[in-house]
């Protein structure tokens, strides 16, 4: 059974920087999308960005330009590099993985929270 695994969260001044990663357990299959989205109270579950297995990117207008996502395929992680962070930045990052033979797996989440 796949488990997706975060790290990385945590509590992080305004301007600060912060690596999320998200480890994909018991599958050794290269998974065709790997993502983060996110979630602040009260409101919906968003996209963050997304890579797919040929390396292409897509990030949310709110994070170009300060958010990268990326992945290593040999070991099914995927990461987010976070910089210029901001208190709007806050939420629970969930990682979100889609297999090529069908199917998608969420992790359990991680809280960021950008305070000073």
């Amino acid at each position: 059974q796949v488990q997706l695994v975060e790290s990385g969260g945590g509590l992080v001044q305004p301007g600060g920087s912060l690596r999320l990663s998200c480890a994909a357990s018991g599958s050794l299959s290269i998974m065709k999308l790997m993502g983060w989205y996110r979630q602040a109270p009260g409101k919906q579950r968003e996209l963050v960005a997304h890579i797919i297995s040929g390396g292409i990117t897509n990030h949310a207008d709110s994070v170009k330009g300060r958010f990268t996502i990326s992945r290593d395929n040999a070991k099914n992680l995927v990461y987010l590099q976070m910089n210029s962070l901001k208190p709007e930045d806050t939420a629970v990052y969930y990682c979100r993985m889609l297999p090529f033979n069908g199917g998608e797996y969420w992790g359990q989440g991680t809280q960021v929270t950008v305070s000073s």
